[in-house]
């Protein structure tokens, strides 16, 4: 059963999502906060949390940082009106694990919240190309970060190629064909990339590469 907490501040759509929600039966709503300062107090009480990315009180983005610091995090997909919100590109450089238009279809909304769950990203190739263009924009100018480096420095070789290829934005398939691996192969690359350094998505450990002076 996965456990879940929705967390917006306008009562309509927290109503909409449990009316969507509501007849999962592997899904079971167990808490609702209307701010940030709210979710906080929910950390290691849910699995997913769905959480809007603009926020009174405490906006999406800080009480995403702050719940990643406890080691019981839920996994978190944000939620905004506009896929291009500079917002979203720090919830995800933050730790959340995705995020969704709060148009999004009820089966792409379930679907989201099974994938997280599991551990998985929730993003699309198209939306995470175009955040990590954003995220990498300021490369050229972007200082070194020796943190940075030295997270990257615990992967072998190959996880570094890897990982070089995620922050140019190229979904598994690509990146199979330009290093002759299998997409199997890149898939689990990648799930040892991110725990080797702590990280829950694509966008988050293209930033990482970016600041390590890498791209």
């Amino acid at each position: 059963m996965i456990r879940l907490a929705i967390v917006d501040d306008d009562a309509l759509v927290r109503t909409g999502l449990r009316l969507i929600l509501g007849g999962e039966t592997d899904i079971q709503i167990v808490a609702e906060a209307a701010n940030g300062v709210e979710a906080e107090k929910l950390a290691g009480d849910v699995d997913v949390m769905l959480m809007d990315i603009r926020m009174p009180v405490q906006d999406g983005v800080t009480t995403t940082e702050k719940l990643m610091a406890h080691a019981t995090a839920p996994a978190i997909i944000v939620l905004t009106t506009f896929d291009a919100d500079d917002l979203v590109l720090r919830a995800l450089g933050a730790g959340a694990a995705g995020f969704l238009l709060k148009d999004t279809s009820p089966a792409r909304l379930i679907a989201a919240i099974h994938a997280v769950a599991a551990g998985e990203p929730m993003l699309s190739p198209t939306i995470t190309r175009r955040l990590i263009a954003a995220a990498t924009s300021t490369a050229a100018t972007a200082l070194v970060d020796s943190a940075a480096s030295a997270s990257l420095a615990t992967l072998t070789d190959r996880e570094r190629e890897v990982a070089i290829q995620i922050a140019y934005g190229l979904p598994n398939a690509e990146i199979a064909t330009h290093l002759f691996m299998s997409v199997a192969t890149v898939k689990a690359t990648i799930t040892h990339i991110f725990q080797k350094i702590g990280t829950t998505n694509r966008v988050q450990l293209a930033i990482i590469v970016r600041n390590a002076g890498l791209l």
